[in-house]
């Protein structure tokens, strides 16, 4: 074999090494997902991961040092989901009012998900947060960029800057209260109280 078929040969195996590894990585987030946002993350040890997500552990490990590497690339990744499945709701709507009040419609259908407990950030700050300032700037980075495409969204609607804050609050007591109640009727509630300061606050019509 000549060094140029070497190293093709190699460049090869190199791509299907990675093929690998990234499939097992999805494995693993996929599991870790259901795990840590169903049962809580201290409540799920890496051998739970490792069973659920048909890994080894030793290739486990080498994907994810430690069970805290695991959970940070967790909150990564359900950030980054989360938003998106949010925005593809939001932008859908004809005007900027709706896309500020579709926000709370939203928030009630991922509320009447069978398997809706809570936020993941909240969920996990109040778990980790004290002892580890990772999960803390995640939960942190989550929750600005939820505020901040508030803010947007707000604009968009020539309303007030400090909507956007009153608005951010009535959606993360309903993310709350809608969990700790096992009904989705806070998405409602908060829906009709961001139509009451929309109405106090100069801007377009609402539809």
């Amino acid at each position: 074999m000549t060094d140029r078929e070497e190293a093709a040969r190699e460049r090869v195996l190199d791509a299907a090494r990675e093929l690998v590894l990234d499939a097992a990585r999805e494995l693993v987030l996929d599991a870790a997902q259901e795990l840590f946002y169903g049962r809580g993350v201290q409540a799920v040890g890496m051998d739970a991961v490792r069973s659920a997500s048909g890994v080894s552990l030793k290739r486990l490990y080498q994907l994810f040092p430690s069970k805290d590497a695991l959970v940070l690339e967790f909150l990564r990744q359900r950030d980054v989901r989360w938003r998106l499945r949010l925005t593809g709701h939001v932008e859908a709507q004809p005007t900027p009012d709706e896309r500020i009040t579709a926000v709370f419609d939203w928030l009630h259908g991922w509320f009447s998900e069978p398997d809706y407990r809570g936020c993941a950030f909240i969920n996990t700050f109040g778990e980790m947060g004290a002892v580890s300032s990772e999960v803390a700037a995640e939960a942190q980075h989550h929750k600005n960029a939820f505020h901040d495409y508030l803010a947007r969204l707000v604009a968009a609607a020539g309303r007030p800057d400090a909507l956007a804050g009153q608005l951010a609050l009535l959606a993360e007591g309903a993310m709350v209260t809608a969990a700790i109640s096992g009904t989705p009727e806070p998405a409602r509630q908060a829906r009709d109280a961001a139509r009451l300061l929309m109405q106090a606050h100069p801007g377009t019509d609402l539809p």
